[in-house]
């Protein structure tokens, strides 16, 4: 008896394809970037066989949730955004510690409350912004909703996780240009940014260490604004031992891609791993670059871009607001995500600690972004079964009953 591997991965095509490709490169980098460290500790395979572990876990997400009607997810934040708040609260309040930062909650299990919080915010604003629309755009009060629902949860995320909070509120920002919020409103919110921005810095200035040390909200500030002076200041050194010593993850990763070449040292032939910190994480992506060489870190990057226009034509197909604004957010936040840590990687932005979706080592994050390719599946899926309809005109008179009126409208229901 065969599987009908069409039936049984059913949705975009071009999205199942992404996401086993990034699946793939990441069994192979994270077993190559890991395998010294863990050959140290006498288990070599063990970075092989818990990545596997997730990435297999991962998939049935994923294929659990592109079968579930995308209508069904307008449930999650209705359950799911109180629970993300009430576990950003409990994670800054006791959170387990890990280089300077509360950013666990350990229940026997050990994950990222922010993880859980980035998709469900995600899913609320698609909700609101779909709910929102007019003629006209997104309606005045619209923005308002979001400023107050994202703002609670950046702002429990920003203590512990500056970079985290500055990505999911532009990936919310990104998300309201898309649903149409009036441009006058997003200037004006633009300002307000600047304006909060240039106030931190005067903050950092003006009062005393450890003022900002012992404030619980503002503790890491030092960390931040250190590792941006170290960032600006490594990149106009020419001294390489101070570099290595005051920046040493910024450093390897540098010596990694320039070690490299077009088609790299080939997998499992990285030097840097054993000198990079978060090699496996944080930094895979120059590992990628190092072995892969250039032709494999711009294949990965495509894979990012061309989820994102995929992601784009799932949501141009879409009759309802809700699943186009879901899609275009969680396709956004993966990009975004992605993006910052290939930046990071090259030496172009500051160190932030961002993993690369579905690349990295990790167990929450790996299943979160899972979850999210589940729902944009979920939503192709159910957007294509519309467009396979036939037009009304075409039906047979025979046909055309009440019956099938109603199954129609339970169908178009789903987008």
């Amino acid at each position: 008896m065969s599987i009908n591997t069409k039936r049984l991965f059913q949705g975009d095509a071009v999205i199942w394809i992404v996401f086993f490709f990034l699946c793939m490169i990441s069994l192979v980098e994270v077993f190559s970037a890991a395998s010294s460290l863990s050959y140290g500790g006498g288990s070599y395979m063990q970075p092989l066989f818990k990545q596997a572990g997730f990435l297999a876990l991962g998939t049935l997400v994923v294929w659990l949730l592109h079968a579930i009607p995308c209508r069904y997810f307008k449930l999650i934040p209705v359950i799911g955004y109180p629970i993300s708040v009430l576990l950003l609260l409990l994670t800054l309040l006791m959170g387990a510690t890990l280089n300077d930062g509360a950013r666990w909650i350990d229940i026997g299990i050990r994950f990222q409350p922010s993880e859980l919080a980035k998709g469900i915010l995600v899913i609320t604003v698609a909700l609101v912004l779909s709910f929102g629309q007019t003629e006209k755009g997104a309606a005045n009060d619209v923005m308002k909703r979001i400023l107050w629902l994202s703002g609670i949860v950046c702002g429990l995320i920003f203590p512990e996780n500056f970079s985290t909070a500055v990505l999911l509120f532009g990936t919310v920002f990104v998300m309201m240009f898309i649903g149409r919020v009036p441009l006058k409103q997003m200037g004006k919110l633009v300002a307000v940014l600047v304006g909060l921005l240039i106030m931190a810095v005067l903050l950092v200035k003006i009062l005393p260490a450890d003022v900002i040390n012992n404030n619980r909200l503002l503790h890491r500030m030092d960390t931040w604004t250190e590792r941006l002076s170290t960032h600006v200041e490594d990149r106009d050194s020419v001294d390489v031992k101070v570099a290595l010593q005051e920046n040493p993850q910024a450093s390897h990763a540098k010596i990694a891609i320039a070690s490299s070449n077009v088609f790299g040292k080939m997998p499992g032939n990285s030097e840097e791993r054993d000198h990079l910190p978060q090699a496996f994480s944080d930094f895979i992506y120059a590992i990628i670059i190092e072995e892969l060489g250039i032709v494999g870190a711009v294949f990965v990057v495509f894979l990012y871009v061309i989820l994102l226009f995929r992601a784009g034509r799932i949501a141009s197909r879409c009759e309802r607001n809700f699943p186009a604004f879901l899609t275009m957010g969680l396709a956004v936040l993966l990009v975004m995500q992605a993006m910052m840590n290939v930046l990071v990687a090259v030496g172009l932005a500051p160190v932030t600690g961002q993993p690369l979706p579905l690349i990295s080592r990790g167990g929450t994050s790996t299943l979160i972004n899972c979850a999210y390719f589940g729902m944009i599946l979920s939503v192709s899926r159910y957007a294509r079964k519309v467009e396979k309809k036939p037009k009304a005109a075409e039906l047979p008179a025979e046909v055309e009953t009440d019956e099938h009126a109603a199954e129609f409208q339970k169908d178009d229901g789903l987008q």
